[in-house]
């Protein structure tokens, strides 16, 4: 029935058991492309290194504080951005975070040093760190419940999306054109995205619910949604309602969240220092072991091609069967496939294919873990405290990737086999977070909701 005028809405309700319209899938895809171009400009520094190096004459260990200064600035962004996005909104938030990577890529082709290089680099992390949570809470807002797990798994599996994507066009465009080159196009490309999203894209129903001088504004996003909701409503999100008096931190670690909020935090630490330490050093520890730069972009690239299959296998199993089995299925078998990669021994000159696919299945197993820690996250805290339980949740995350940075070089040097068996430890420990963790999704929810 339609809601008489002045009738108060529970908008959770509304949202949580209507339709997956076109416009809000239109609304995903759009979140999902920034975070495209986010996951592309985290990576484009570990495509560039080995160019870099003989450029400017540096070692591969001159890039260890670079990378972690990078680093720093996502781990730094997400709370911030975080913060940003529950206190003046995740559209504004996500516009400026996609607008500060952008430009900083963009003004990164023309350093010409490592403490330049550094600045920048710390800049375009503070955008791309901020830019995940923001998206991830924004495309949770605009799912129903039965629908949030495959909408934010979407959103995020471009982060490996981009990063094949640039792994595929550095390989073209690294011995073509140079470094240079890589990063304007990776910079250019989100700025026009940031154009699209403050042109297209509305602020979440469940944050505008939440003021109601915005009410207004609300009902028209919802009769656009496919909700005919008639002026002068009055909203209300029953199911979601955070401590009225704490603050937005401290109910993160409250009686109600702190055992999940702790098993977020271990498998996000151990999870993302594994994948950063693919991310910042795998093409350096293959071109250290005698391949070319191409083939090594091209190791990246299928780390990332296998996870983007995984994320999208993952969004499915876990609208199937819940998150808890998958995660935990995913951390081992991601553990063993960086075990089992310890006994390919290529030679250069030799075919490496099984390396490329073994990289693949590993990327499988890994992203799609990663890219479903957020999803979860999401879905264990409520609308006030989300996007910041999302980026405290990164923040973590960005701390063990701030730890690969600095133990990437040390690692690489002691050899590839050590290399493998830190990323196999890693998921080990992540599997040990995720069982931690009681707020899982279930499989009945799509039936209940």
């Amino acid at each position: 029935m339609t809601p008489s005028t002045g009738e108060r809405i529970d908008l959770g309700a509304l949202l949580d058991q209507g339709r997956w319209s076109a416009y809000q899938k239109l609304l995903t895809v759009l979140a999902a492309i920034a975070v495209t171009f986010d996951g592309f400009d985290i990576q484009i520094l570990g495509f560039a290194i080995p160019s870099i190096m003989r450029e400017w004459h540096v070692t591969r260990a001159d890039f260890a504080p670079v990378l972690a200064i990078g680093l720093a600035g996502m781990a730094l962004g997400s709370p911030v951005a975080g913060y940003c996005g529950d206190r003046f909104g995740r559209r504004i938030a996500l516009i400026g975070c996609v607008v500060l990577f952008g430009a900083a890529t963009i003004a990164t082709a023309f350093s010409h040093g490592l403490a330049e290089l550094a600045v920048l680099r710390f800049l375009t992390g503070m955008g791309a760190g901020g830019a995940l949570p923001n998206a991830s809470a924004l495309v949770a807002e605009f799912a129903p419940m039965r629908r949030r797990a495959m909408a934010v798994t979407f959103t995020i599996v471009c982060v490996p999306l981009g990063g094949m994507i640039g792994g595929l066009g550095a390989a073209r465009i690294l011995p073509a054109w140079g470094w240079h080159t890589l990063y304007l196009l990776g910079g250019a490309a989100p700025m026009l995205v940031a154009i699209a999203l403050f042109s297209l894209l509305p602020e979440s129903p469940r944050y505008l619910a939440q003021h109601p001088g915005r009410w207004g504004e609300l009902a028209g996003l919802l009769r656009r949604m496919g909700h005919p909701v008639p002026p002068g409503s009055h909203f209300d999100d029953a199911a979601e309602r955070a401590p009225a008096k704490q603050s937005r931190l401290r109910s993160l670690v409250g009686r109600e969240y702190l055992r999940d909020t702790v098993g977020l935090w271990v498998a996000f630490f151990a999870c993302l220092n594994g994948v950063y330490l693919v991310f910042g050093w795998l093409p350096a520890m293959l071109v250290a072991n005698g391949l070319d730069v191409g083939t090594a972009s091209t190791g990246l690239a299928a780390y990332n091609f296998g996870g983007v299959l995984g994320v999208l296998i993952w969004a499915a199993l876990v609208s199937a069967v819940g998150s808890r089995v998958p995660l935990l299925f995913g951390a081992l078998a991601g553990a063993a496939s960086a075990f089992g990669l310890q006994y390919l021994r290529v030679q250069p000159g030799e075919s490496h294919a099984l390396l490329i696919a073994g990289l693949g299945l590993h990327g499988l197993f890994a992203n799609a873990v990663q890219t479903t820690l957020y999803a979860l996250s999401a879905h264990v805290y409520p609308t006030k405290v989300r996007a910041s339980g999302v980026a405290a949740a990164a923040a973590i995350g960005r701390t063990g990737a701030i730890v690969s940075s600095f133990t990437g070089a040390a690692i690489i040097q002691a050899g590839s086999g050590a290399y493998l068996q830190t990323l196999t430890a890693g998921l080990i420990v992540t599997s040990l977070g995720v069982a931690v963790v009681t707020k899982h999704f279930r499989p009945q929810e799509r039936r209940d909701r």
